[in-house]
């Protein structure tokens, strides 16, 4: 196959965001939180005699030179990332090159990426043969479209890790399974990847774990599975070998994942996640009223004492990091006061509270649609002071209660939870809790000269530029070495955090309080207007 050169171009997010952590990127001397898996997955499948290079705009500056040595280029992502693939779809069209755009934006809605040459929608094993073909053919245009939920992740290359400049990144990423058994009617996974969980032979991760391992890197992996228990019988089969793994090489690695809250009622799996190095999980918790849940159809966590649940796994080592949204139609009444006694009760420092949205080809869109509710000229993509995540673009459609009630259930519940002196309570009763296992791990001399780098970052802009965070600081870590020295390292992880959120929060209520003042002043709609 003839050569070519192909520049892999991951997009800026729309800043700021919730999971930017810029922050905490600068106290750990690094400059984004996870790399583009996807995009050094897609590397993996081109034509062995093509040349691919990677820019990540998060990390580093895309150059007209980068662009000018390519043949093609190819970006994508998510809806956050939508302005600044569409701005470089432009820009490299304006320097003759074609253009790639892939990705669950592109997936999703297709018709926002038309001035784009080629669109590859869905899982790209199957279609990356057929784009190279094609050009390799002549082709200079063109759309191809995986069939949905059928891709083999069994055949799915390991990643090109060594494309990444693995020291700009907070954590590394791999991917176990795609899809989830679940039916949550506002979530796009099961859409885009199905309801059946596929998984890969624990051979392929292990296999990635050593690319990764190759590289020099030390830290944090993230399994970036949207719920890696999915499929829990393969989930329970793949953990003894990656224990081993573990055990074999001196435990070089800390694991994050997400999963649905019946994680807790296995102790057997939670136990072999203890064993392996787990240090956290993000549960998408949504709403402790069961009678919403219900509605929403997210019925694995209805029926359940949910503190219990949560202690079993912070028992297990893990701390939880938890979603919560505002805006169901089952909402009768005001549900900040519940939402806050969730969050503060269970110890949840990190908790993403936004909006509900109807994101593209999900049930609650459909439904929407169906009762005429949807908002044809909301954008998913906002623009302004800030950015484009679930924190501010969500309501757009008709609510079930008056929209000026929800906001300022979300200004009371964002207010309470990022207060400060909350905030560090949170980590206060974590970190009497949280049962970190003692691992026969190795020394890795440069994780520990990286993390007391960090430290010492951390100490000097506490003492220097956040002397009331940095009093809080000081009696936690006191507190935390000596009750429970296991602990220090995730609960010193989750006070760095708290340099972003807390910020970022008071610019989404002070963007909440122009909304409210917005209706209050006639300027925008408050009824919800909902359709017969």
């Amino acid at each position: 196959m003839k050569p070519c050169n192909v520049l892999l171009v991951y997009p800026n997010f729309d800043f700021p965001s919730f999971w930017d952590f810029r922050a905490a990127c600068e106290i750990a001397g690094k400059r984004a939180t996870l790399p583009p898996l996807g995009l050094i997955t897609i590397a993996a499948l081109f034509p062995a005699e093509w040349t691919v290079r990677l820019i990540d705009r998060n990390v580093e500056p895309l150059h007209d030179a980068d662009i000018d040595w390519a043949d093609i280029v190819m970006t994508g992502g998510m809806i956050p990332q939508r302005p600044d693939t569409l701005a470089l779809i432009e820009r490299c069209q304006a320097r003759g090159k074609p253009v790639v755009v892939g990705g669950p934006d592109v997936t999703s809605s297709p018709e926002v990426f038309k001035e784009a040459e080629f669109r590859v929608l869905g899982e790209a094993e199957t279609t990356i043969a057929e784009l190279a073909e094609a050009w390799t053919d002549g082709a200079r245009g063109g759309t191809f479209e995986a069939v949905r939920y059928t891709t083999d992740v069994k055949a799915s290359p390991v990643p090109r890790f060594d494309l990444l400049r693995v020291d700009a990144y907070i954590s590394l990423g791999v991917q176990f399974s795609r899809g989830c058994p679940f039916t949550c009617e506002f979530c796009d996974i099961i859409e885009l990847y199905g309801r059946i969980p596929r998984t890969k032979m624990p051979e392929q991760i292990l296999a990635e774990l050593d690319a990764i391992h190759a590289t020099g890197y030390r830290g944090t992996v993230y399994f970036v599975d949207d719920n890696l228990i999915g499929n829990k019988k393969a989930a329970k089969a793949f953990l003894p070998h990656l224990k081993t793994w573990q055990h074999e090489n001196g435990f070089p690695f800390d694991f994050v994942i997400e999963a649905s809250i019946n994680l807790a009622d296995d102790p057997e799996l939670l136990k072999l996640l203890r064993d392996t190095n787990f240090g956290s999980v993000f549960i998408g918790i949504e709403s402790p009223d069961e009678d919403i849940l219900v509605s929403t159809s997210k019925k694995q966590n209805a029926r359940r004492n949910l503190s219990e649940s949560v202690a079993r796994i912070t028992d297990a080592g893990m701390f939880v990091c938890a979603g919560f949204i505002i805006g169901f139609d089952n909402e009768t009444g005001s549900v900040a006061d519940g939402m806050i006694q969730c969050i503060e009760e269970n110890a949840i420092p990190l908790a993403m509270v936004g909006l509900l949205t109807a994101l593209p080809e999900t049930q609650l869109t459909r439904r929407l649609t169906r009762e005429n509710r949807l908002d044809p000229a909301s954008d998913l993509v906002f623009d302004g002071d800030v950015g484009g995540d679930q924190c501010v673009h969500g309501l757009n459609f008709k609510t079930g209660r008056p929209r000026r009630d929800i906001l300022d259930d979300y200004h009371r519940v964002l207010t309470r939870i990022y207060d400060r002196n909350a905030y560090f309570g949170r980590i206060r009763a974590l970190s009497k809790v949280l049962n970190r296992p003692k691992l026969p791990t190795k020394i890795h001399w440069g994780l520990v000269l990286k993390d007391a780098r960090t430290f010492l970052r951390l100490v000097w802009r506490l003492a220097v530029d956040d002397r009331k965070t940095g009093r809080l600081f000081l009696p936690t870590l006191v507190e935390c070495l000596v009750k429970n020295p296991a602990a220090v390292k995730p609960i010193v992880s989750q006070m760095i955090l708290y340099l972003h959120l807390g910020p970022f929060a008071q610019q989404v209520i002070a963007y909440l309080e122009r909304e409210i003042a917005a209706i209050d002043a006639g300027e925008r709609p408050d009824a919800p207007d909902v359709a017969a």
